[in-house]
Formats: C-alpha cells, sequence, structure tokens
C-alpha cells in the first residue's frame, strides 16, 4: 500500500502535476477571497474604521503585543528542537533563536514562505557549518511541528465547538465534529506510529529521522503553545461578542491562516481576512476590520521590520569583520567561501 503510494507521488512529481494543482489550488483560494472581500466590503466606511482604531483601548494593544511576542518566542523553539532532531548540538539557542524570528517574519511578509525563510535559515545556519541538505531537514521539522500543532489546535477546537468551522466551511456541526474527531484519531495514530520504532522519510542523504512519541508530543505542545498565543493576540482585539468566546475566534483564527497559507500570499493578505469576516460574521465589520489591521500591524509589520533591521546589522557586521581580514592578511580569500570559513572559525553570534 505504502509503496503505490510512493510510486504515484513519484509519478506526480516527475510530471509536475503537483506543483501545477498547487499553483491552480493558491489562484482559486485567492481568486475566491477577492470576490468574498469584495462584498463585504463594499458597504464598509473607511472613517468608522479608522475611528475604531482610534478607540481601541492601549491596554488592549500592549496585551496583544505581548502575546505576540510570546508566539515569535515559541517560534524559536520550532528551530530549536528541529536542529537538534538533526543532530546539530554545537548551535546555540541565540542562533536558532535569531534564524527562527528572521526566517519566519520575512516568510509571512514576502509570501511563499518555504522558499524566503529557507532562504533567510540558509544564510544564518550556514555559517554554523550546516549545509542546504541540513538546513532543508530543519524547515520539514520546523514545517512538522507547524502542521502537527495545527492539527491538534483544529482537532481539539471544533470538536468541543463545531459550529465555529461551520461559519468557513459551511458544512452542517455534526459533520465538523466528525472531522475534528478524524483529525485527532489521525494525531494520535502518528504519535503511536512514531513510537514504536524510529520512522525515517526520504532517500540517502535527504533522509530525515522523524522525532520519536516523545518528541512528537512536545512538538505538538511547542505548536498548541504557538497557535493559541496568536489566537489570543487576536481575540483581545476583535469586538466583544457574548456569544463568541475564545475557542470560536480561535478555531477561525486557525482555519483562516491555513487558508491564508495555502494560497502563498503575503501575510494571507485578503484569503485571511475574508475568512476571519466571514467566520466572524456576528462582530460589527467595522470593529473587526479594526482590530485585524491592529493585528498585522503587531504581528506582520513590525516584527519585519526588527528583522530586517537585524539582519541588515549582521551583514555590516559580517563585511566589517571580513574588511578587518582582509587588511590584516593581504591576498587572503575574502569571497563567500573565505566569508564563510571565517565564521565557522570565529562562530556567529546570530545577531
Amino acid at each position: 500500500m505504502l509503496g503505490s503510494i510512493r510510486r504515484a507521488i513519484s509519478v506526480l512529481r516527475q510530471k509536475q502535476i503537483l506543483h501545477k494543482l498547487g499553483v491552480v489550488i493558491s489562484v482559486t483560494v485567492i481568486a475566491i477571497a477577492c470576490y468574498v472581500l469584495f462584498h463585504i466590503l463594499k458597504g464598509i466606511d473607511v472613517d468608522d474604521v479608522i475611528e475604531a482604531i482610534k478607540q481601541t483601548e492601549p491596554r488592549s494593544i500592549a496585551l496583544s503585543a505581548l502575546f505576540v511576542a510570546a508566539g515569535y518566542f515559541t517560534l524559536t523553539f520550532y528551530d530549536l528542537f528541529a536542529v537538534r532532531a538533526i543532530g546539530a548540538t554545537h548551535i546555540p539557542y541565540r542562533v536558532t533563536a535569531f534564524a527562527a524570528f528572521t526566517s519566519y517574519s520575512v516568510g509571512h511578509n514576502v509570501g511563499a514562505s518555504v522558499f524566503t525563510g529557507g532562504a533567510v535559515r540558509y544564510r544564518i545556519y550556514s555559517a554554523s557549518g550546516l549545509n542546504a541538505i541540513d538546513v532543508a531537514k530543519i524547515c520539514f521539522l520546523a514545517g512538522l511541528t507547524f502542521w502537527l500543532g495545527n492539527a491538534a489546535v483544529l482537532g481539539l477546537g471544533i470538536a468541543y465547538h463545531p459550529e465555529a468551522a461551520a461559519n468557513i466551511d459551511q458544512l452542517p456541526p455534526w459533520c465538523n465534529r466528525l472531522v475534528a474527531i478524524a483529525i485527532i484519531a489521525g494525531l494520535i495514530g502518528y504519535v503511536i506510529w512514531v513510537w514504536m520504532r524510529p520512522r525515517h522519510v526520504g532517500r540517502g542523504p535527504w533522509t530525515v529521522v522523524l522525532p520519536g512519541g516523545p518528541l512528537t508530543l512536545l512538538q505538538i505542545v511547542i505548536g498548541i503553545l504557538d497557535l493559541g498565543f496568536c489566537a489570543l493576540a487576536m481575540y483581545v482585539l476583535v469586538p466583544d461578542e457574548p456569544n463568541l468566546g475564545f475557542v470560536v475566534v480561535a478555531v477561525i483564527f486557525v482555519s483562516a491562516t491555513l487558508l491564508g497559507f495555502a494560497s502563498h500570499s503575503p501575510g494571507g493578505l485578503g484569503v485571511f481576512d475574508a475568512a476571519m469576516l466571514v467566520g466572524l460574521w456576528q462582530m460589527d465589520k467595522e470593529d473587526l476590520l479594526a482590530g485585524m489591521l491592529l493585528f498585522r500591524l503587531l504581528y506582520y509589520i513590525v516584527p519585519f521590520v526588527i528583522s530586517v533591521i537585524l539582519l541588515t546589522f549582521r551583514e555590516i557586521i559580517i563585511s566589517a569583520r571580513m574588511k578587518r581580514l582582509a587588511d590584516s592578511r593581504p591576498g587572503s580569500n575574502v569571497g563567500p567561501a573565505g566569508e564563510m570559513s571565517y565564521l565557522r572559525e570565529h562562530g556567529d553570534s546570530g545577531a
């Protein structure tokens, strides 16, 4: 059975069917989101949205910023976990934290985070002696943590409150609950599968050893904490609706995030917003938009600006060090290979 699935996937990859299918799905999701946004926003008063932003309590903004910071702090453990899982124990936490923060904030804003975030990670981790294959493994394991966390939050959230997902997928609550139970069952099955004996994916040098049962549970906890903090950051900014508790907002937030991720648009722009507006239709649209704009500022724009500044300073420091090295050693190799050699020899502070 597994052999047949692998052969089918191999054929699909050779014919680039999976790539074409991914493009079609992305374009379709974005097109639907644009259509929905057009109809939802055509009656919106921009002045009311601006006024709603001004009326937002500073305490709520500060609390949301605190949850965003906690979310990004949790994100650093995605990379720390992945780096330790591939055996790169010599890389300190400060480097993995820097790589995680900058790669995710850049990937979130630029889009196609697999490539943009991967490029940032490679630039940082290559200075610690890791090659492209190592970085690809880190990206894979970090992504696995993300998806395991999403599965856990969606499964548990929808099982507890299936009506929340019904606002987006338009399925009856009983059907959503069945889907949630299936997700939870699949998650439990995966944990048991990796707990029984070591599991591998990939071939040759691309082979990745999947974390065992206890470590997979740790991955799930990390993913849940990350998404929980992000959902809380959004929750304190949206209008206070008596019938909509945190679980409802969290389920809709995670669903909207996944749709935005599937679209590959920068920050899920348009797709995430349409899903939130549809899922939280009971809320005042102007107030909801104000909360979403503030969330984008705190979660996307501010970290992106900080990341660009940190990466710029890092490159300036590296260039200055290489210049001093060239001045002290006439004729020395100061090209990319020499730069990497220098960083490996003297260490990279990650800043």
